[in-house]
Order: C-alpha cells, then sequence, then structure tokens
C-alpha cells in the first residue's frame, strides 16, 4: 500500500513521506548487558557505589556516556573484560546506568565520555578517559592500578586548618 500523496504547488510537485520518529539508543546497549551478564561486572548508582567500592581492593566503574554521541564507550565495554584478563583478579568492575551517570560522573570530577573511573578500598585514585589503542590501554591501566589514592578533582578547593589550636583568620 502507497501512503504517499502528492499535492501541486505551482508547477512543482511536492511528495508527503510517512514521518519517521528520531532514532534513539536504546536504554541500555547489549554491549553493556553482556559485560555485567557474562563478564561479571556490577550494575552501581549513587546509592550503592559506595558500599561496592567499600568492598575492598581496586575497583573500575565504566561511564560509557551516550552511544549515538559517543561509540567509543561501546568499545571500552568491549575491552573492559580483556583488560581485565591481563590483569588477572587485579580489579573488579562496574558500570553506572546511563540515566545516572551525569550526577556520578560529577561526583568524581568526570567531564568526559567515555571514562573509566578507578576506586581503591573506597576511595578515588584517578580516571582514564576515552578509547586507547591496546598497548597504551595496557600501560594506563598498570599505571593507574599502581597510583596511590587521592582526592577526586571535583570542583571546590580543600579545606586545611593551618593550626593545631583551630583558630581561624576571621
Amino acid at each position: 500500500m502507497n501512503t504517499e500523496t502528492v499535492d501541486a504547488v505551482g508547477s512543482e510537485a511536492l511528495v508527503k513521506l510517512p514521518v519517521q520518529p528520531p532514532r534513539s539508543a536504546p536504554e541500555t546497549s547489549p554491549l553493556i548487558e553482556r559485560l555485567v551478564t557474562v563478564h561479571g561486572a556490577t550494575w552501581v548508582d549513587e546509592t550503592s557505589i559506595d558500599a561496592w567500592a567499600a568492598e575492598g581492593g581496586d575497583r573500575v566503574v565504566l561511564f560509557a556516556g551516550d552511544p549515538v554521541q559517543f561509540p567509543e564507550g561501546l568499545d571500552v565495554a568491549v575491552v573492559l573484560p580483556e583488560l581485565q584478563r591481563c590483569f588477572p583478579g587485579r580489579f573488579k568492575v562496574a558500570v553506572v546506568p546511563r540515566q545516572l551517570e551525569q550526577a556520578l560522573a560529577l561526583r568524581y570530577g568526570s567531564q568526559r565520555w567515555p571514562t573509566l573511573l578507578f576506586l581503591r578500598d573506597g576511595q578515588y585514585v584517578t580516571t582514564l578517559c576515552g578509547m586507547h589503542d591496546w598497548d597504551e590501554y595496557v600501560q594506563e591501566m598498570a599505571r593507574a592500578l599502581a597510583m596511590p589514592v587521592s582526592r577526586a578533582p571535583t570542583i571546590g578547593i580543600p579545606v586545611v586548618n593551618a593550626t593545631a589550636s583551630g583558630t581561624s583568620c576571621h
């Protein structure tokens, strides 16, 4: 059945085709789902990430980003289990649901997608942003896993008391 209609506009003919809804990415990519169901990653959100990270050891959290805007996030989801095999038993993996990424990424000072957030014993270590060549990825993972814990680069200046008595200058 042909649903096209033709309108005559002066000497030109205008063909009207049915309007298609814009394409949108599925809520969760099958590659992200596979990371959880096949490779044992854990879903975390703003209420569960602290408990998950506090279970101890090195933890890597994937912020994949919008797969339409940042398709390399899906590449990272595929490479991450391979990186785990290069560092056997060295770190556990979690994934943040797409709709919760922005708020949780801000908490850790991350502003790029995709991002791997490194935590150790519940504390911030560093982030690794973007997709990389394999050799560079292995090198950067080794570097991140060897780094000490630090302060997340969030907005604000850390407050340090310069005097032991606790007095202030005001």
